[in-house]
C-alpha cells in the first residue's frame, strides 16, 4: 500500500465493553501527529457517563437485519422489553471475549444473544464493525464532501495476546463489513498505545509528578493495556529514528474491568438473590443498564484512601422487583441479608462499606500484579524503568496504587485520556506502520510436510507407504519459532508441490503451536491457523510452487509463484 492512495486513516477500536473510532487526514498527521479526531456525539442515554466510545452492543430484528449499535441498541432494546415486543429480536453485548475464550474458531462458530438465540458469530461481528464504519463515513462526509471508502485506510485493533485465528476472524469480519482487504491493517492494542505515548509531551499525565516521555534511545518500558476483558501487556525499547523494538513477546490474561463488574453483580445477587437480579435484567433492562453505568463511574473514580461508605444510585425498579418476587422492600431484603452490617439503603442510594466495595477489585488486581511480576522477572526485562498504564480500566485509582506500591523503583505513567490511547495510537500506526522495528514471535508456525521415514526419529503412527516408499506424514516444518526475534518484512522461502490429484486447486495449510520445537502437526497444542487456496490455470500438471512467507508484521502474509501461477501472487489465509 503506497502513501499516496489514501486521504484518511480511520482506526476502529472494537472493545469488550466499549467501542469507537478515531481518524486523521494524511495532511494533518504530517503537520501534527496528535491532531486526531474521535466521535463526540455518542448518546449515553439517561446517565451522564462521559465516554468518547459507545457500548459494544448490537440489536437485530427478527429477520436478522441491523437495527442499532451502541447506546442506541441498549436504549431501543430496553424500550422493546418495556413494551413486551423484544421476543423476536437479537441483542448481543460484550461479544469480543468469545474470540479470546474460544480456541476452535471457525467461520461456522455460533454465538448466543442475551436470550439464548444463536447466530453466526461472523455475521454478528461484521455487522458491528459495519455500524462503526458507516458511522465514521457519515461523520467524515460532513467534514469533507465526497469522501469515498477507497480514500480511507482502515486500522482495526486487536489484543496482542489473541492468537492468530482470532486476528484472522476479525479481518474476515471487517472484509465482510465492506472493507477492502488491501485497505485494512491490523494493529495490536498495546503496540498502538505505546506508539501514542511516544508523542506526548513531558508531564502530560494523570500524575503531575510523572515524566511521560519515553524519549531517550535505549529506554525500556512495559505497556499494560487494561481494557474491559483482558490485560494485554507488551515490553518495548526505544531505538533510533523514533522506532520501537519488542523485547518480550506479548502476554496477558482475563483480568480486565469486566472481571470487577462480574464481582459487583455477584455481590448484588448475594445481597438479594440471583432471581432478583435476573428479573431486573430481564424485565427492566434500562434500569439494569443504568446500574451498570453507575458502577462503571464509581469503578473509575473511587480513591484508595477514601473513608466512610461508597454511595451508588440504585434504580427504583430493583425495589419493585423485590416486592414482586419476595414480598419485601429492597431495604428489608438488605437488612435481612448476610451483608446488613456492610450494606445499607438510604433514599435512592445503596451504601457499601469501603472495605467491602474495594474487595470487589482484589482478585482482578492480584491477577494483574502476578502477571506483571512474572514478566518483569524475565532476564530480558532487567532494564525496564517505566510502566505505562493505558486502557479504560487503568483509570481506576485502586489499580494505579497497587501497581505503584508493587513496583516502587519503576516510574508509573498514566497518560491523560488513557482510555483513548489505543484508538489514537492505532491511527498513528496506520500512518507509519513501520514504526515497530522488531517483534518477538508468540508461537511457532509451520507447514505440514511429508518426508522420508526414519525409524530412529519418527514414530510408526506417522508412517505411510507412498508408491513403495516409506514416508513420514504430518511433520511440522517450522518457518518461525516461538520467542524468536523477527524484523517486519523478513521473508521465509520454501517449496511445495502441486499435483493433479488436488482437483485443480493448490492448497497449503499453516499450523501453529506454543511449543518451540514441535515434531508433528497433530500433536497436542498444535492447531491449524488457516489454509491458502489458489485455483490452478492448468490442473493437469505437477508443478513446483515457490512459497514466500512475510514475517514480523501483525499478521502473516504469503506470496506464491510458479510457472503456471505467475510471479509473486499475493494470497490470503482463509479461515477453516
Amino acid at each position: 500500500m503506497t502513501e499516496s492512495n489514501y486521504l484518511y486513516v480511520a482506526a476502529i477500536d472494537f472493545g469488550t465493553t466499549y467501542s469507537g473510532y478515531a481518524f486523521s487526514s494524511r495532511t494533518d498527521f504530517k503537520r501534527d501527529p496528535l491532531e486526531i479526531h474521535a466521535n463526540q456525539s455518542w448518546n449515553a442515554g439517561s446517565t451522564q457517563l462521559a465516554s468518547l466510545k459507545t457500548p459494544t452492543c448490537l440489536l437485530l430484528d427478527s429477520d436478522k437485519k441491523f437495527v442499532a449499535f451502541g447506546y442506541e441498541a441498549e436504549n431501543e432494546y430496553a424500550d422493546l422489553i418495556s413494551d413486551q415486543r423484544h421476543g423476536d429480536y437479537f441483542y448481543f453485548s460484550r461479544i469480543k471475549m468469545y474470540l479470546y475464550q474460544n480456541k476452535n474458531l471457525s467461520k461456522d462458530l455460533m454465538i448466543e444473544d442475551i436470550s439464548g438465540k444463536s447466530l453466526l458469530a461472523l455475521d454478528v461481528f461484521s455487522l458491528s464493525i459495519k455500524a462503526l464504519k458507516d458511522h465514521f463515513i457519515e461523520r467524515v462526509n460532513k467534514l469533507v464532501k465526497n469522501i469515498q471508502i477507497d480514500d480511507i485506510l482502515w486500522v482495526l485493533t486487536v489484543p496482542a495476546i489473541w492468537d492468530d485465528n482470532a486476528k484472522l476472524f476479525m479481518r474476515t469480519s471487517a472484509e465482510q463489513a465492506g472493507i477492502h482487504p488491501n485497505k485494512l491493517r491490523i494493529a495490536l492494542e498495546p503496540e498502538a498505545a505505546s506508539i501514542y505515548c511516544q508523542t506526548l509531551p513531558t508531564k502530560k499525565s494523570v500524575d503531575a509528578d510523572s515524566e511521560i516521555v519515553v524519549a531517550p534511545v535505549g529506554t525500556q518500558y512495559i505497556v499494560v493495556d487494561l481494557g474491559g476483558g483482558t490485560a494485554d501487556i507488551t515490553v518495548h525499547e526505544k531505538i533510533n529514528n523514533g522506532r520501537l523494538k519488542e523485547i518480550y513477546f506479548a502476554s496477558g490474561s482475563k483480568c480486565g474491568g469486566t472481571s470487577v463488574d462480574a464481582e459487583f453483580f455477584n455481590l448484588m445477587e448475594k445481597i438479594t438473590n440471583p432471581a432478583i437480579m435476573n428479573a431486573l435484567k430481564g424485565e427492566h433492562l434500562a434500569n439494569y443498564l443504568d446500574l451498570s453505568r453507575e458502577f462503571e463511574t464509581k469503578k473509575r473514580s473511587i480513591k484508595p484512601n477514601t473513608t466512610g461508605r461508597i454511595n451508588m444510585k440504585i434504580p427504583n425498579a430493583l425495589n419493585l422487583v423485590c416486592k414482586e418476587q419476595l414480598g419485601q422492600t429492597l431495604k428489608s431484603v438488605i437488612e435481612s441479608s448476610d451483608f446488613s452490617s456492610k450494606v445499607s439503603l438510604k433514599g435512592d442510594k445503596i451504601r457499601f462499606e469501603f472495605s467491602l466495595f474495594t474487595s470487589l477489585f482484589q482478585l482482578t488486581i492480584d491477577s494483574l500484579i502476578k502477571l506483571m511480576l512474572d514478566i518483569l522477572s524475565e532476564k530480558c526485562c532487567d532494564g525496564i524503568t517505566q510502566i505505562l498504564l493505558v486502557g479504560g480500566f487503568s483509570q481506576c485509582m485502586l489499580v494505579q496504587k497497587a501497581v505503584k506500591d508493587t513496583f516502587p523503583k519503576l516510574t508509573v505513567i498514566v497518560p491523560k485520556d488513557c482510555d483513548l490511547a489505543v484508538m489514537q495510537g492505532a491511527v498513528m500506526f496506520g500512518h507509519q506502520p513501520n514504526i515497530i522495528a522488531h517483534r518477538i514471535a508468540r508461537c511457532t508456525y509451520g507447514f505440514r510436510k511429508k518426508k522420508t521415514f526414519d525409524p530412529a526419529i519418527h514414530d510408526q503412527n506417522h508412517l505411510e507407504i507412498v508408491n513403495g516408499e516409506a514416508k513420514c506424514i504430518g511433520l511440522f516444518d517450522a518457518f518461525l519459532k516461538r520467542k524468536q526475534p523477527i524484523q517486519p518484512g523478513k521473508i521465509f522461502k520454501t517449496m511445495a508441490i502441486s499435483r493433479p490429484s488436488e482437483g485443480g486447486e493448490f492448497k497449503l495449510h499453516i499450523f501453529k503451536t506454543e511449543k518451540e520445537n514441535p515434531m508433528y502437526t497433530d500433536e497436542e497444542g498444535c492447531s491449524e491457523l488457516g489454509v491458502i487456496k489458489v485455483e490452478k490455470p492448468n490442473p493437469t500438471i505437477t508443478e513446483n510452487i515457490k512459497v514466500q512467507v512475510v514475517l514480523g508484521e501483525t499478521e502473516i502474509q504469503v506470496k506464491i509463484s510458479g510457472t503456471e501461477l505467475g510471479k509473486n501472487h499475493n494470497v490470503t489465509i482463509e479461515m477453516i
